[in-house]
């Protein structure tokens, strides 16, 4: 049995919609976060395939409360690769990573799966050592990679000088099907055939959402060059035409 977890969420959500026969528990019936709960489901379930979507993904909330950011990208990873080691007789783990796991300091780099990551917030930390925990359970499928949902922009203002290989997550959810379709495993960038900027990306769906730089922002580091590419796989062919 397939199990997708965050699937309320926009990538999970995707998910769900390609893979209709996959069990997508909410949060309350599946707190990833209980080990016991984990472990229970996991195996009344007879779960062999977890697509693990479910992550605190804001930059400032991980900062303010690394506790919780702590628990649930790495501690509730580590539950679900434990569970799948003890009842799945062949089990197959992917899991989403970010490429905020890079430092993006170097504004003309792409980062590729033989880069060194080297986070630059909390956020990133802890999603690089979710990697760690997916990388126990052997033959897991690591997927690093940057996107949005479609449609409005959801902050008023968007970054001019922080820079991506940007997709829209139906785009994300389509290659990493095909992955899991053709048994990939390892680590694998999923990324735009582009650079572009968070302006350039979110004015695409939001014409008149505002410009803002990185010297006006006041938080936590944030990573700004977010530019992927891969060593395995071709880049994506980024489409900003609706489906």
């Amino acid at each position: 049995m397939l199990l997708i977890t965050g699937a309320s969420g926009t990538l999970g959500g995707e998910f769900a919609r390609l893979l209709p026969d996959a069990l997508t528990p909410t949060h309350q019936q599946l707190d990833v976060t209980n080990r016991d709960v984990v472990l229970s489901y996991v195996r009344e379930k007879r779960v062999h395939t977890v697509i693990h979507c479910a992550a605190l993904t804001s930059v400032r909330l991980c900062e303010t409360n690394r506790a919780h950011a702590f628990g649930t990208n790495v501690s509730g990873t580590r539950n679900l690769v434990d569970a799948l080691s003890r009842f799945a007789p062949k089990p197959y783990f992917i899991y989403v990573s970010t490429a905020c796991v890079f430092p993006g300091d170097e504004p003309a780099r792409f980062y590729s799966e033989d880069d060194i990551p080297y986070p630059c917030n909390f956020y990133g930390l802890t999603k690089l050592l979710g990697e760690y925990e997916a990388r126990r359970l052997p033959g897991s499928l690591i997927i690093r990679t940057n996107f949005a949902g479609r449609g409005k922009w959801k902050y008023p203002s968007a970054f001019t000088d922080r820079f991506g290989t940007y997709l829209y997550v139906d785009e994300v959810a389509r290659a990493i099907t095909k992955l899991i379709h053709a048994d990939t495993r390892g680590c694998v960038h999923v990324c735009g055939d582009r650079s572009m900027s968070m302006y350039d990306f979110a004015r695409i769906g939001t014409p008149d959402v505002k410009p803002m730089i990185l010297k006006d922002y006041l938080g936590p580091p944030v990573t700004v060059n977010m530019c992927l590419t891969s060593n395995r796989i071709p880049p994506v062919c980024f489409t900003a035409a609706s489906e």
